[in-house]
């Protein structure tokens, strides 16, 4: 009896079980640490103290740490070979390695303080970051509009102060830039009453009237727009994983489904192959 006999399945290459094995969880994790202690030393080295006592400790360290994201990098890339800078996040790790390359004497020694910039990465790393800052992204378009309503309104009242008050007080509303910083000021609530509003209620009495209604609309209702847009965008990316998550476990039932078909196809053939032969048998 002749066996039906599967087409073996073609076995991955290095870079592909390479770059799987990278981007599982206990390498991320180990990434996300390595990022964590970077970001210590990085600190430690702003310490002379520290740095005369640990420096090339610190130095190896930080070589290590840049030859594991280097390594990274490299087994992403041959994994995902151009897809690797379709996800921006890649393209974020992939700049931030770069920058730590370029090497930091002479004219680009500057670019030794962005060395920090590697701890940026736990926001690549992390998922709940990811979300974080997905949804900030997604509130751009609301957020930019709340903004242009702030700054038509701090034009206004610097307008409005810098006619009223100017002429007594140059110093804080002599100018619409010099107005607009002070009710900036005013509207962060840092010494707004003992060091601005009240002096010019000594001179107007009135001034109250103007400050208190832009207060209230400034701090208290424009400003939580913001709040309430960030708020709104995160529930939205949540809701759109919690749907992608569902759409990818409906799609690995189906496909764990067929395969289950397939294999009571070939079950099946088996079954009416032996029926015949005992058939020929008789």
């Amino acid at each position: 009896m002749e066996h039906v006999i599967a087409a073996t399945e073609e076995k991955p290459s290095v870079f592909v079980r390479l770059g799987q094995w990278v981007e599982g969880p206990m390498v991320q994790r180990f990434i996300i640490a390595l990022i964590i202690l970077n970001g210590i030393t990085l600190g430690v080295e702003t310490s002379p103290a520290a740095v005369a006592v640990l420096g090339p400790a610190l130095h190896i360290f930080d070589v290590f740490v840049l030859s594991v994201f280097c390594f990274e990098i490299v087994a992403k890339l041959g994994y995902r070979r151009l897809g690797f800078f379709r996800d921006g996040w890649n393209v974020f790790d992939f700049i931030i390695v770069v920058i730590a390359l370029v090497p930091a004497s002479g004219p680009f020694s500057v670019l030794r303080a962005l060395r920090i910039l590697r701890v940026m990465r736990l926001v690549s790393a992390v998922p709940s970051m990811r979300r974080v800052v997905a949804a900030l992204l997604t509130a751009v378009p609301g957020l930019a509009s709340v903004g242009s309503i702030i700054a038509l309104c701090f034009y206004v009242g610097a307008v409005l102060s810098t006619k009223l008050f100017g002429e007594v007080f140059p110093q804080w509303f002599g100018s619409i830039g010099g107005s607009m910083y002070t009710l900036f000021q005013v509207m962060t609530l840092e010494s707004w009453s003992m060091g601005i509003v009240r002096p010019v209620m000594e001179e107007f009495p009135y001034a109250w009237a103007f400050f208190v209604p832009f207060i209230v609309m400034m701090t208290f209702a424009i400003l939580n727009l913001f709040i309430g847009i960030v708020v709104d965008a995160m529930s939205t990316v949540h809701e759109q994983e919690k749907a992608d998550a569902q759409a990818q476990a409906e799609a690995d039932g189906t496909a764990v489904l067929s395969s289950q078909e397939q294999e009571l196809v070939h079950i099946r053939a088996e079954l009416a192959e032996i029926k015949g032969l005992l058939k020929n048998g008789r």
